[in-house]
């Protein structure tokens, strides 16, 4: 059908009550919107932060449709960004230069991740996330995998077998953040190491006393 739709799925032209009750499925298209808003840069980091928090807490259709107010409406024409998102998305190496993947890329809702002596780096800070689970399949040997996070993410390293291996994890808390992104490791990684933190904050950013990512 075309034409554009709300950010909650409603037809433009809806009669519906502004007191609808809001469903599970109302507030996770406004999240994806919401997400992808941030991802095209139409929110800053607080913003998401406080409209995704809100977002999950709404009770009403009323309320959802607030927090996207002042955003571009979602064409079903051509559908929303959450289409592009790749199922798949594998990642191989061989003794090469570092993988990075960095800045506004898309999150996968699967990441392969096949490697030998070769540095893998996927920072979250200012991914488009559109899904809550991310599963990376593990097949590394050598050097490190860094996975840099923010407030939101958590990262689940249960399933991933080590062979004299390490891994750290140092996610970043606020517990007023509710969770956004949960990031499972499954596999094998074999001599090497597996590091999880947060982003650094630059001189400037210490100084001024904003965290990393502002």
């Amino acid at each position: 059908m075309s034409g554009e739709i709300s950010p909650t799925g409603k037809r433009s032209d809806s009669d519906s009550s502004p007191e609808l009750r809001a469903s599970h499925a109302d507030r996770d298209r406004v999240v994806d919107v919401l997400r992808i808003a941030a991802g095209d840069g139409l929110l800053t980091a607080d913003e998401l932060d406080e409209r995704l928090e809100a977002a999950l807490s709404a009770r009403t259709v009323s309320e959802l449709t607030e927090l996207t107010a002042d955003l571009p409406a979602v064409s079903a024409s051509t559908g929303t960004a959450v289409a592009e998102v790749k199922d798949v998305l594998r990642i191989e190496g061989i003794h090469s230069g570092a993988v990075k993947r960095v800045g506004r890329w898309v999150v996968p809702r699967r990441l392969e991740l096949a490697t030998a002596w070769c540095e893998v780096t996927l920072d979250f800070t200012q991914a488009v996330i559109t899904q809550d689970t991310l599963r990376i399949d593990m097949n590394t040997a050598g050097k490190r995998l860094t996975l840099i996070t923010k407030p939101g993410i958590v990262v689940d390293a249960g399933a991933l077998s080590l062979v004299h291996s390490k891994i750290k994890i140092r996610e970043a808390l606020d517990h007023g953040t509710p969770i956004t992104l949960r990031v499972e490791l499954v596999g094998t990684a074999t001599h090497g190491r597996v590091v999880v933190r947060p982003a650094r904050r630059t001189f400037g950013q210490w100084l001024l006393r904003k965290p990393a990512g502002d």
